[in-house]
């Protein structure tokens, strides 16, 4: 191992120290296959460098020849023999190995899946979506998705009849299980980046497990369940699958070289801007950069320092094109970070965790990993659900750094030292143990199930699951937090592909004449916000969008907002759009969600589409029904407790109400940074409380009777 010291370059806190240490990347799962081990096959890479598949800055080759140099293309007939004789495998297969691509097609064009579908589960949506794009593209000369090959996520289905092979986000396949309990559609179920642990994902594990021993049972065709990733507790996972086979994968395209730094630095954000121009002077200029950070507002700081810096004729090196990725972006500005720079430029993406796994960006060569994520956190002991940045864990760093080495030899610079590195989780906490269980507990009591005996790879806090089924009584969907049986407002309720609350707000919403009203502030609310706020021109943006606020609160502001975009011409949107700073995409998404929402709300007989007009008490009302457990009071030395758990919050700054002080208020989240912000607020008065939800309000007294 080699070790060298440089400096990065000048940054506020004077000059930054790195230390260099060059290796591959290690193999993370020993081959060991002790007596709690599972059978592990090594199918080696016999020194190939392939390329990955995607377009890049190199000389075009077809697709085909594309697909061919991929490491997983050599092993596709072990594979396939693997996967006909064992009914539950397990996949580890490196970064760049051609996995999440090419699997699916080599079980359709063998025909394993006989006359059902292949259905292949992602964390996201964005990675359903592109990869989907992807294998289409490869599979037949023209084809569009949709055919053969289409996806399937939240208020998307881009499918038809011919398809055969079906990406689908994991919610997706879930609420597709809540109304085919042995998913009889499917005959093989690829559960890819399965050492994510979504919530969903965690759930699915033990509906397929289920699926497959009924179908087996009762003499149905079989269920072929196989689970990929690059990282992850492997003999944890055969376990769980009773002891099944496991195949290791080796073919990272290309080894990485991993950096640490020499001492620890408080201002990662800072260390990363500093690291990317020590990269821009000395690398060529086709050789891109990904840098990680947490979310959309330090991505676009960042994005905004790059590019004043890269101005400066001071800094050495070539023209940089600057991209971000994170979630709430429009489409348009996601893909355009797949596209390759402009001769003699050298292409930034600054990206959350969106770009970890499954999505592959061509070009990158150095990875510049901040070491930190904002991940959504429960506390089943206060009732807050925080949005917090925190520390990755060591499948998160491996995985970033994977990402460096898909084109050729590639660098991945961590923004922490070695020491850290080591200190930090070895996986990633599942997310069914940090994450507010209501949905979850209202899926499995669909399926007849109880929570408390559903069988989780990792079981949730008691704590986590009585809170879930205490929530879901007091919204009314069973009589009692023992109970199994759902009541007839449960089985509604699950009807609609929402948080329990907010499903709800729209059943109830039609006593309150407001249905209209209801149904557009929980489609903005479902979505990726519509609100544009660039770091360069808040105040602007506030301004020109001030017109809309209401006295009310966010959630009126956003019906503002909303009502007089639908009266735009449609020629006349993106510019009204460009000028109010609301992102288009987002907003004619939230359309799309509204008119999905409104099909359901007709299949459960809600009645006429109700609106309320003017009359927006009506309204706030209604949001009541579904968010009482989320209220904040104003106490005597001007500031807000929640009633639920008594626990000091502030107003967000983006809220329409910040700086105002209305008694009591409703929110739709709380994020912690320093201290504990309410997002999405309303004011509602103390008589409502009392009407809409007298049990609660039983247990949680108002200090003060005065509204």
């Amino acid at each position: 191992m080699m070790e060298s010291k440089y400096n990065i370059g000048n940054t506020k806190n004077g000059v930054q120290k790195f230390q260099m240490k060059m290796k591959p990347i290690p193999v993370i799962f020993n081959n060991s296959n002790g007596p709690s081990s599972p059978k592990k096959i090594k199918l080696n890479d016999e020194n190939r460098n392939p390329s990955n598949g995607q377009i890049n800055n190199k000389p075009k080759i077809s697709i085909q020849d594309q697909r061919r140099n991929l490491p997983v293309f050599d092993k596709r007939n072990k594979l396939l023999d693997l996967i006909k004789r064992h009914k539950t495998l397990i996949i580890l297969a490196e970064t760049g190995s051609g996995k999440t691509t090419q699997i699916p097609q080599y079980i359709f064009s063998a025909r394993l899946q006989e006359n059902g579908k292949i259905g292949i589960t992602q964390p996201r949506r964005v990675a359903a979506v592109s990869v989907a794009t992807r294998v289409a593209q490869e599979y037949g000369h023209g084809m569009s998705v949709g055919d053969t090959v289409g996806y399937s996520v939240r208020f998307e289905d881009c499918t038809s009849n011919k398809t055969k092979i079906k990406f689908l986000t994991d919610g997706m396949l879930l609420r597709e299980s809540m109304f085919d309990r042995i998913l009889m559609e499917y005959t093989v179920v690829i559960l890819d980046e399965a050492h994510e642990r979504t919530i969903h994902t965690d759930v699915l594990f033990g509906i397929v497990k289920r699926a497959q021993k009924t179908r087996e049972d009762r003499n149905l065709a079989p269920l072929k369940i196989i689970i990929m990733s690059a990282t992850m507790d492997v003999d944890h996972f055969s376990r769980y699958f009773n002891n099944c086979q496991a195949v290791y994968l080796e073919g990272r395209t290309f080894p990485v070289n991993i950096y640490y730094t020499i001492k620890p630095h408080d201002d990662y954000q800072t260390s990363c801007v500093a690291t990317f121009f020590k990269i821009h002077r000395e690398a060529p200029p086709n050789h891109d950069v990904l840098i990680f950070l947490t979310g959309q507002e330090e991505i676009e700081a960042c994005a905004h320092r790059i590019r004043m810096l890269a101005k400066d004729p001071d800094v050495k090196g070539p023209s940089v094109k600057c991209c971000t990725l994170y979630a709430a972006q429009p489409g348009a500005q996601q893909m355009s970070v797949f596209q390759p720079a402009p001769p003699n430029t050298r292409k930034v993406v600054i990206s959350t965790n969106i770009a970890e796994t499954s999505v592959t960006i061509p070009g990158i060569r150095y990875v510049i990993d901040s070491g930190m994520v904002k991940a959504r956190t429960f506390h089943p002991s206060t009732g807050l659900e925080l949005l917090k940045v925190q520390k990755i864990s060591h499948e998160q760093a491996w995985q970033r750094a994977g990402r460096a080495g898909r084109d050729s030899e590639g660098h991945c610079y961590r923004i922490y030292t070695r020491s850290q590195f080591e200190l930090m989780e070895k996986t990633t906490t599942p997310e069914i143990q940090r994450a507010n269980l209501a949905t979850v507990a209202l899926q499995i009591l669909t399926l007849e199930l109880h929570p408390n005996y559903f069988d989780f790879l990792d079981k949730p806090s008691k704590d986590a699951v009585g809170l879930a089924c205490e929530q879901l009584k007091l919204l009314g969907a069973v009589n009692s937090v023992d109970s199994i049986i759902l009541t007839p407002l449960g089985r509604k309720m699950s009807k609609f592909p929402l948080d329990p609350r907010f499903s709800k707000i729209l059943i109830t919403a039609q006593q309150y004449g407001c249905l209209q009203e209801a149904l557009t502030v929980v489609s903005l609310l479902s979505g990726e916000s519509i609100l544009i706020n660039p770091v360069t021109k808040q105040a602007e943006a506030q301004n020109v969008r001030q017109k809309f606020c209401s006295a009310y609160g966010d959630h009126v502001t956003l019906l503002n907002i909303f009502r007089e975009f639908d009266t735009v011409g449609q020629n006349n949107r993106r510019t009204w759009c460009h000028e109010h700073f609301i992102n288009m995409r987002n907003i004619l998404h939230a359309r799309e969600i509204r008119a999905q929402l409104e099909q359901v709300c007709k299949k459960c007989d809600l009645g006429v589409m109700s609106s309320c007009g003017g009359d927006l008490d009506r309204l706030r009302k209604c949001l009541v029904m579904g968010l009482f457990m989320n209220v904040a009071e104003l106490v005597r030395d001007h500031h807000y407790i929640t009633l639920d758990k008594k626990q000091s919050v502030q107003f967000h700054p983006s809220s329409c109400l910040h700086r105002q002080q209305p008694h009591l208020v409703l929110f739709t989240e709380v994020v912690q940074t320093n201290k504990c912000y309410l997002r999405g607020l309303t004011t509602v008065e103390a008589a409502w409380l009392q009407e809409i939800a007298p049990e609660y309000m039983k247990t949680h007294t108002l200090r003060s009777n005065s509204s």
